[in-house]
């Protein structure tokens, strides 16, 4: 895993996924502004992001149908679904790997429109750091809510330690699912470079 991650591994150039891509972004936008109305600072940041990479790669390319691949976007999306309730370990697990996938997402977005490049080996740690530290800005954001708005928040240590043991589990094991897809990848791309030698020069 030597070379830059590819934006074609997450992007896609096709109509009906940009027609659902853009769907799910307009529902992600709606959703920041009423985050933000509501004083769900959590979600309110969470949206945004997810906004963000959604709308990046069709404006840096100049075309509609040049989105980001919708079932990603959609699994990034999860954690705004979950709110400011308390789904248990397995959906704190859930979560952590939707924002794991929002991490991913970030990654390409900064690399159209800034002079940053990761190797996908790179990237991969990117993610698993930036799950965990999301957790932690999750937890803030969430408390920041309760006192000032008087949203709901964990009530125990033991119920804040789990959410964080959920996004450590959740962060590592798509990151490791990630390196994994990314082999195959890299390795499907040596094959197809072998094969048409022309296409590489």
């Amino acid at each position: 895993m030597s070379h830059q991650l590819p934006e074609e591994w997450v992007v896609r150039d096709a109509r009906v996924n940009a027609g659902i891509a853009w769907t799910v972004t307009a529902v992600l936008a709606l959703v920041a502004v009423v985050a933000v109305l509501d004083g769900l600072l959590a979600m309110a940041a969470v949206a945004a992001v997810a906004t963000f990479v959604a709308v990046v790669p069709p404006l840096v390319a100049r075309a509609w149908t040049h989105t980001v691949s919708w079932p990603l976007l959609l699994v990034a999306s999860v954690p705004l679904a979950v709110g400011t309730g308390r789904p248990g370990f397995l959906g704190d697990v859930v979560v952590g790997v939707s924002v794991a996938t929002l991490a991913l997402l970030v990654v390409v977005a900064l690399q159209l429109v800034t002079s940053v490049r990761m190797t996908p080996g790179f990237a991969v740690v990117f993610v698993v750091i930036a799950t965990l530290a999301t957790a932690g800005f999750w937890a803030v954001g969430s408390a920041a809510s309760a006192v000032l708005f008087g949203t709901r928040f964990l009530e125990t240590n033991d119920e804040l330690m789990a959410v964080f043991t959920a996004a450590a589990v959740a962060g590592v094991g798509a990151g490791l699912l990630f390196r994994w897809y990314f082999r195959r990848l890299l390795v499907r791309d040596g094959e197809a470079t072998a094969e048409e030698p022309e296409v590489a020069a």
